[in-house]
């Protein structure tokens, strides 16, 4: 009997994705797993691992096919000792085909029984879905759904094909049929006019990453639905980059080696700490208030740009910050961040400082309140023991959301970043 390999949900939050790259071709003999296809999400290229065992028989859709929906078959495999028949080559379809294909296969499908509730009893500690080294019978969403909930997959009793664990079985709502409440019915806010490029200019037009289109999207509600102000401090770096030499020269031996960047991420932290009333998130009829600080720092990368978050980061030394910092930047740039680097986060920070910018005016990274924009130093003219000198002034803009956040709690939360910065011992503290 031929195995459907569906488009998983790599992400609580995901609905669809692009098929980025087959790993395997028909007639492969594959183990579960093995990983068979590379799937492009939001934030990053994550690798589809096979759950069953067989022969690739069939691969529905190509290499580079978008926004193809969670739940759709996208391959099918032959049983061991099955034979497959020639496939013809696999089909790039447009979204709405895709869609119509799911439809398509559900309504095909036999209607599964309701599953059983399941038992009372103490839970089993589950974190990757696998006892004593086996892996479930388990689909890769309700692995992944089991792991981040600290759902016990032995106590249950799958529903799918060859008593497969699926989602439905851990008693979650689906991600493909959520349920419809009053919120559902609200209209879409009126997407902005796209215009055409002007006639008679030469023009390349390329099309939109996953990424792209979701930067798009979310920076845009952000900027028509949140309340932005901002708040700018002018900040003498030079006892910073003293310190920072200092502790470069004894970290050598270690291998670490401190940005300016670590620096800010550390103070942006303190100051939150310092003024916890900043550190906060708009929740409609509730305001919640963080207790860590979970900083998301904005990484450049190929079409795009990601977040990944430091933990706890006033907690952290400067060395333990470089050091996550610099291995995130580097699965970002490589396309390795799973969801447990980039989700979350209660503020980020933005630097274009390496880039030479004077200043900047960041746009807040939904549902954060809050968002540091940090420039270059320049030399420039500034009083310094009293005297005019010249000394090293970076400029540090945060954009601040006023449903959550007021003018004075801002003030209060811009002054204790300012004071970390040009007094960097009290980082060190």
């Amino acid at each position: 009997m031929a195995i459907d390999v569906e488009m998983p949900a790599l992400s609580p939050t995901m609905e669809k994705g692009t098929l980025a790259k087959w790993l395997v071709a028909v007639g492969d003999e594959v183990k579960s797993g093995d990983v068979i296809a590379e799937i492009e999400t939001d934030k990053a290229t994550m690798e589809l691992e096979a759950v069953d065992e067989g022969r690739i028989a069939s691969l529905l859709f190509a290499e580079g096919t978008d926004d193809v929906p969670v739940g759709t078959a996208i391959a099918t495999m032959a049983e061991q000792g099955e034979d497959i028949v020639a496939a013809p080559a696999p089909e790039t379809r447009q979204p709405a085909a895709a869609e119509a294909l799911l439809e398509t296969q559900r309504s095909a499908a036999p209607a599964a029984p309701e599953p059983a509730p399941a038992p009372v009893a103490d839970p089993i500690p589950a974190t990757d879905g696998r006892a004593n080294g086996k892996a479930y019978n388990a689909t890769p969403l309700a692995r992944r759904i089991a792991s981040m909930k600290g759902l016990a997959l032995g106590s249950l009793k799958g529903s799918g094909s060859r008593g497969k664990i699926v989602k439905a079985d851990l008693g979650l709502p689906s991600l493909l049929s959520p349920p419809q409440t009053a919120a559902a019915q609200i209209t879409e806010p009126r997407l902005p006019l796209v215009y055409d490029p002007p006639p008679g200019v030469p023009v390349e037009s390329v099309k939109l990453s996953t990424m792209r289109k979701t930067i798009a999207r979310r920076l845009g509600e952000s900027k028509r639905t949140v309340p932005h102000f901002y708040l700018t401090v002018r900040c003498n770096l030079d006892p910073l980059l003293t310190l920072r030499r200092e502790l470069n020269a004894s970290l050598a031996a270690r291998g670490v080696k401190l940005s300016v960047n670590d620096f800010m991420i550390k103070a942006l932290a303190g100051a939150l700490a310092e003024v916890p009333d900043a550190n906060v998130q708009f929740g409609g009829d509730m305001l919640h208030r963080f207790s860590r600080s979970d900083i998301a720092m904005a990484v450049a990368i190929d079409g795009g740009l990601v977040t990944p978050v430091i933990r706890d980061a006033a907690s952290l030394s400067l060395s333990a910050i470089a050091e996550q910092s610099q291995a995130l930047a580097a699965k970002a740039r490589e396309g390795k961040l799973v969801p447990g680097d980039y989700e979350g986060g209660t503020a980020s920070i933005s630097n274009l400082g390496m880039f030479g910018i004077d200043e900047m005016f960041p746009v807040i990274n939904p549902p954060q309140a809050l968002i540091l924009g940090i420039g270059a130093g320049i030399e420039q003219p500034w009083k310094v023991y009293g005297e005019l000198a010249l000394a090293t002034i970076l400029s540090a803009t945060a954009s601040f959301d006023h449903r959550a956040i007021d003018g004075a709690v801002a003030a209060r939360f811009m002054a204790a970043f300012k004071l970390l910065v040009e007094s960097p011992l009290l980082i060190m503290g």
